[in-house]
C-alpha cells in the first residue's frame, strides 16, 4: 500500500506542476509528461525487483499505460485534446492501476473517466461563460453571425426536438430527448461564437511557439503554412518570422485543471473507501 501512496503522491505533484505551467503558458512541456511516464513505469519495475511482490504491479502499469495511450490518441485525433493533454492522459495510465487484476483496475479507469468527463463538462461550461461575459459585445456579434449562418439546420433540429417533446406526453424519455435536441444547437452556436470571438489572439511573431495553432493559412512565397490541429513547427516559425510581424493564433482553454480535479476526487474516494462502482450500479 505504501508503494501506491508514494506513486500517487508524486503523480499529484507532477500534475500540479503541469497545471501551473498550462495556465501560465498554455502548454505542458513534453519533458514533464514523459518524465512522469518513465518514473511511474520505472518505479513499478524496480519495486518488484527489490520488494519481490510479483510481476502484476509492473504488468498492470503497462496495461494501464497502453489503454490510456489509445484513449489519449483517440481524443487527440478527434480534436478534443491538445498534444500535452493527450500525453498527460497517457502518463496517468501508468499511475492509476492499484490492484493486481485487470478487472478491478478497469473499474478504477471507468470511474476516473466518469469523474473526468463530468468535471470537464462543468469546467468547460464555467470557463466559456466567463469568456462570453468578459467579451460580451464580440460574443454577441459572433453569436448572431453564426446563428444566421446555420439557421436552416438549427430550425430543423429545433423542429425535430419539438416533435419528440410532443411524444413526451406519453413517455418521459422522449421529453428529455426532445429537450436535448432543442437546446443543443444553442450550445453549439455559443461554443462556436466563443471560439471565434474570444479564443483568437493577434500576437507578435517573436512569441510564436512550436505547436501554436494558426487562425488561418499563411502563404509565404510558394509555400502555404496550413492552420491545422497539430500546430506549427520550428521551420514554420522561422519562415513566418521572416515574413510577418504579427499573426493571429487560436488559443485553447487550458484543460489540465480537469486532470488535477479528477485525480484528487478519485484519490479521496479511494482514501475514504467510498465504493462508487456499487453506487453507480
Amino acid at each position: 500500500m505504501l508503494e501506491i501512496i508514494f506513486l500517487w503522491g508524486l503523480a499529484l505533484i507532477w500534475i500540479i506542476f503541469a497545471t501551473v505551467q498550462d495556465l501560465k503558458s498554455r502548454e505542458i512541456a513534453n519533458w514533464l509528461n514523459f518524465s512522469l511516464i518513465i518514473f511511474a513505469l520505472g518505479f513499478r519495475f524496480f519495486y518488484l525487483l527489490f520488494a519481490e511482490i510479483g510481476f502484476n504491479f509492473f504488468y498492470q502499469g503497462l496495461i494501464g499505460f497502453g489503454i490510456f495511450f489509445l484513449l489519449g490518441n483517440l481524443l487527440y485525433y478527434g480534436r478534443m485534446f491538445a498534444g500535452g493533454d493527450a500525453k498527460l492522459m497517457m502518463a496517468l495510465g501508468a499511475v492509476l492501476p492499484i490492484y493486481e487484476t485487470l478487472i478491478e483496475n478497469a473499474r478504477i479507469f471507468l470511474i476516473f473517466f466518469l469523474i473526468f468527463f463530468f468535471s470537464g463538462a462543468i469546467y468547460s461550461l464555467t470557463v466559456s461563460t466567463i469568456l462570453a461575459v468578459r467579451n460580451f459585445s464580440k460574443f454577441k456579434k459572433e453569436f448572431l453571425f453564426q446563428f444566421k449562418k446555420h439557421k436552416t439546420l438549427l430550425y430543423l433540429l429545433m423542429a425535430f426536438g419539438l416533435v419528440i417533446m410532443f411524444f413526451g406526453i406519453w413517455q418521459v424519455f422522449a421529453l428529455v430527448f426532445g429537450i436535448m435536441f432543442f437546446v443543443l444547437p444553442y450550445f453549439y452556436i455559443s461554443a462556436k461564437a466563443i471560439d471565434e470571438s474570444c479564443m483568437v489572439k493577434e500576437i507578435p511573431v517573436r512569441k510564436l511557439r512550436e505547436g501554436d495553432w494558426l487562425y488561418k493559412n499563411l502563404k509565404i512565397g510558394k509555400k502555404i503554412i496550413k492552420a491545422n490541429w497539430e500546430g506549427i513547427g520550428v521551420k514554420d516559425i522561422k519562415l513566418i518570422q521572416g515574413k510577418f510581424k504579427k499573426v493571429k493564433v487560436k488559443q485553447g482553454v487550458p484543460f489540465s485543471p480537469v486532470f488535477l480535479i479528477s485525480f484528487v476526487v478519485l484519490s479521496l474516494l479511494i482514501l475514504f473507501n467510498i465504493n462508487l462502482w456499487n453506487a453507480l450500479w
